[in-house]
């Protein structure tokens, strides 16, 4: 059957909370969150608009622990900007199906419940 690409993680719901044009770029993330999802530092995500639409890809940036910090940095803050919400979405390679953790979050980028 061969590898696929399939969801590993997912911040649901999160609200941007600042998009900085004056960075070489990526996602600044709340360390619990990152945690939480199973994210890693410099991991490619997909991260989507809910708010607009917009979709990009970038890699995680490790944000203080507590923050609820979610940041669009350099060219993304052009595409996602401060108060959108959106949902952050790493994959792994896989050879079958896997359960991903899926966090979902309050207005505050605060944990709520595993999905």
């Amino acid at each position: 059957m061969g590898q696929r690409w399939v969801l590993s993680s997912k911040i649901h719901k999160a609200t941007v909370t600042e998009a900085n044009l004056d960075y070489v770029g990526s996602i600044t993330i709340d360390e619990d969150l990152i945690e939480k999802a199973g994210l890693w530092p410099g991991e490619r995500v997909l991260v989507v608009s809910n708010t607009t639409g917009g979709r990009l890809e970038t890699y995680v940036i490790v944000g203080e622990r507590g923050s609820g910090v979610i940041c669009m940095n350099g060219a993304a803050a052009h595409v996602i900007q401060r108060g959108e919400e959106v949902i952050v979405m790493g994959f792994e390679l896989s050879e079958g199906p896997r359960k991903a953790k899926i966090v979902l979050v309050d207005g505050r980028n605060r944990f709520v419940r595993y999905l």
